[in-house]
């Protein structure tokens, strides 16, 4: 069962042949993670979707609400019986039928989907988790590479390439050849003191997760945190390498080619962050 428009239907009743995201790529998507009817981080997921629907110039509903989405949220997982679980839900939204790439209207339609996940709480992985870079395209740096869109064929090409070479991940270089990003979350290094992440401006997404690590790394005065630039050739020199997204929360990176690394930042953050979890649930 979907969420369609305000409708609890059948997920097999839903796409159209003229779906724009279908199509044209003309839609957006928010992935969020709910804890027994709790919507984490919810109202930054909700800014940064009406942020990003305005730049793509939807017609953003007088109805679109915090509280309306949350309703329809809340209604989805308790026709699934999710409510007392956790659960990923992703939220999608495209522009209407017809038009070819000019479109008929900007008016848009909505659609929720849930499925369960195992862990309440973030857990740290400390399996071996290796990953190289991906060079065969590169992310272009603009305000729409920050925005979560489904034209993500880039990063299928890339965990194809990753799956191929054995690998967990790829990290993703911009046309500058700058270290941007995971394939799936944003990446932080760490060396001595210093917690570096990209600047938006160098074409990464404008995450969650790492919104929310930026705030806690932000109150630990043992660290400074930078915003800048990360070349390849920080990466064999940091002391550890990890990726972020409201899913897995932290993902420690235990080997890049033929480079180590440790996790001992990652715990630390990890705690605070389930910390900062409990407080808000």
């Amino acid at each position: 069962m979907v969420n369609f428009n305000g409708k609890i239907i059948d997920e097999t009743q839903v796409i159209s042949i003229n779906n724009r995201g279908l199509n044209y790529g003309d839609a957006l998507f928010e992935t969020i993670k709910v804890t027994h009817g709790k919507l984490l981080f919810w109202e930054d997921h909700y800014f940064r979707l009406m942020a990003s629907m305005r730049i793509l110039r939807m017609e953003i509903p007088m109805y679109f609400t915090m509280e309306f989405l949350q309703e329809q949220i809340l209604e989805l997982l308790s026709h699934k019986e999710l409510l007392n679980k956790s659960v990923r839900v992703k939220m999608f939204v495209n522009r209407v039928d017809g038009g070819l790439y000019l479109p008929e209207s900007n008016n848009i339609d909505f659609l929720i989907s849930a499925r369960p996940l195992e862990s309440d709480f973030y857990l740290l992985n400390e399996s071996p988790y290796q990953v190289d870079l991906f060079k065969d395209y590169y992310l272009s740096p603009s305000l729409l590479s920050t925005l979560k869109t489904n034209n993500k064929a880039l990063h299928v090409v890339g965990s194809i390439y990753a799956q191929e070479n054995n690998l967990n991940n790829c990290l993703v270089l911009n046309t500058n050849k700058q270290v941007v990003e995971a394939l799936n979350g944003n990446l932080f290094l760490v060396k001595g003191h210093v917690i570096k992440t990209p600047p938006l401006m160098d074409g990464c997404l404008k995450g969650i997760m790492r919104k929310q690590l930026i705030e806690i790394i932000k109150l630990m005065p043992e660290y400074t945190l930078e915003e800048s630039s990360i070349s390849p050739f920080e990466l064999q020199k940091a002391d550890e390498l990890f990726i972020t997204n409201v899913i897995v929360g932290i993902q420690p990176i235990t080997k890049y080619r033929k480079k180590q690394f440790d996790n001992e930042v990652c715990k630390v953050l990890l705690q605070r962050l389930n910390v900062k979890i409990r407080l808000i649930t």
